[in-house]
Formats: structure tokens, C-alpha cells, sequence
């Protein structure tokens, strides 16, 4: 992981499926559960997915607040 994929994560938004257009950081724990089960897709979308779900399932998702309002000033 490198820090700006945690800029990222708040910034980027998922191209395909069932939550099209939705910021990665936005994504339901169980979409990201069951990417973990059935593969994450290659490149950097996938290695997206993965560290959002490493984030929510470990429930560290308070570490992109501060992002998250620094992208809203």
C-alpha cells in the first residue's frame, strides 16, 4: 500500500457492477466480502477493492475521514 492510495479510496470510483459510480470508501462491507471470496480483478481497481476490504473488515474506516473533508473544502 502506498499513502496515496488512501486518497484514492475517497476519490475513486467503481466502474462496473452492481454499485457503478460509487466511491470505493462507500462501497458495503459484504460487496467487499464477496470480492475477498470470489477474486479481486486485476490492476489497480482491484487492488482498491482489496485494501478497502482489509480497511472495513478490520473496522479501521475512520482513517479516511480526514480525507474525506479534505476533499470536501
Amino acid at each position: 500500500m502506498q499513502p496515496a492510495d488512501l486518497e484514492l479510496l475517497v476519490t475513486r470510483v467503481m466502474p462496473f457492477g452492481k454499485h457503478k459510480g460509487r466511491v470505493i470508501a462507500d462501497l458495503p462491507g459484504n460487496y467487499l466480502n464477496w470480492f475477498a471470496r470470489e477474486g479481486f480483478p486485476p490492476g489497480e481497481i482491484g487492488r482498491l477493492l482489496a485494501l478497502m476490504h482489509e480497511i472495513d473488515h478490520n473496522g479501521l474506516n475512520d482513517l479516511l475521514t480526514p480525507l474525506r473533508q479534505r476533499g470536501a473544502r
